[in-house]
């Protein structure tokens, strides 16, 4: 599989071993190719990460092979020089995560197999306030990018009302991402309150296109904008990341005006490089304003005042306070009834 190289990149060495392992087999592309690929994108991907707590998706074998999420450094084997951040799991655990500070730490992340780098919303200095809201538009089965791509729409409507500046990117699949970057003073759970205030806002205006239900079988044909994005130890493929998939697509920054006219195919490993050097990054101005959170809290407390209160949390989430019960409608008995959104 090729012999060990070694490359230098932020004044750093960082030893790629089996370069030529086929890390996408439909496509033929290499570690090498990969490597090739995050350097090319590097201020775009370093823009995502730097100062993040940061998991890994590995797969060692490419993405035919087993995979797994990597939420600790290793313990061994790990250059001197190589970043950390101290993150805390809901169980109350904690790890020391992967916190990139130049480009060799993405280098050295694909070294060990990673493909898909998965950003915290937090920067180092303060891992328990968010520093992003994100806004996740997950279209169910039958609907597709292009209501996604439509939702968008009218999340740029409703950040223009607020004031706001969005910034959307591909998932990478069907998806449309839109993040926000705010003041780093208010909880994951606060956060996540005001994500699910905006979601059903948007599900106000576009009924016919927007779900906020967690259940599956009540979402029908909708997008479903996906509040629990926000809470604490989930994350998002980040800004520039490659996706495991048999295309090699990325999760990529556009313009607004672009989301109507492209497909999530148009970006991979090959086109992406070109087009960033070409157009420039979508991203690039996005840490120059953070914006007070405030109007969605009020708009939380509305909802709630008007019976609309928390919403349920991931099946692995330790029961929260104010969380209607987690039992899926259609077995729930008539006792059990909550608030599902």
């Amino acid at each position: 599989m090729g012999e060990a190289r070694e490359i230098e990149v932020a004044g750093r060495t960082v030893r790629i071993s089996n370069p030529d392992k086929v890390y996408f087999p439909d496509k033929g592309y290499t570690k090498a190719d990969v490597v090739a690929y995050y350097l090319a994108v590097g201020d775009g991907i370093l823009r995502a990460l730097r100062e993040r707590p940061t998991t890994l998706q590995r797969f060692p074998e490419g993405i035919g092979g087993e995979a797994f999420f990597q939420k600790r450094v290793p313990t061994r084997g790990v250059p001197p020089w190589v970043e950390t951040a101290r993150i805390a799991f809901p169980s109350g655990r904690t790890a020391e995560e992967l916190c990139p500070t130049d480009l060799a730490h993405v280098v050295w992340a694909v070294q060990l197999g990673t493909i898909v780098f998965h950003a915290w919303p937090v920067r180092r200095a303060d891992p328990d306030r968010p520093d992003e809201l994100r806004l996740d538009l997950d279209p169910q089965p039958g609907s597709d990018f292009a209501d996604a791509a439509t939702v968008a729409g009218t999340v740029r409507e409703l950040l223009a009302e607020l004031g706001w500046t969005g910034y959307p990117k591909t998932s990478g699949g069907r998806g449309v991402h839109v993040y926000v970057r705010i003041r780093p003073q208010w909880t994951f759970v606060e956060v996540r309150r005001a994500a699910i205030a905006f979601a059903r806002e948007l599900q106000r205006r576009r009924p016919d296109l927007v779900t906020t239900s967690w259940w599956k079988e009540e979402r029908g044909a909708r997008v479903f904008v996906d509040y629990n994005q926000m809470a604490r130890d989930r994350t998002i493929a980040c800004a520039y990341s490659l996706r495991a998939n048999a295309r090699a697509t990325v999760s990529t920054p556009v313009e607004w005006a672009e989301l109507s006219t492209v497909e999530p195919d148009d970006f991979d490993l090959r086109t992406v490089p070109s087009r960033l050097a070409e157009r420039g990054d979508p991203y690039a101005g996005i840490d120059g304003t953070a914006h007070d959170l405030t109007p969605l809290l009020e708009w939380a407390e509305r909802d709630e005042r008007a019976g609309q209160g928390d919403l349920p949390y991931p099946p692995d989430y330790p029961k929260m306070p104010g969380e209607p019960m987690r039992v899926q409608p259609s077995k729930a008995r008539p006792s059990s009834s909550g608030n599902t959104g």
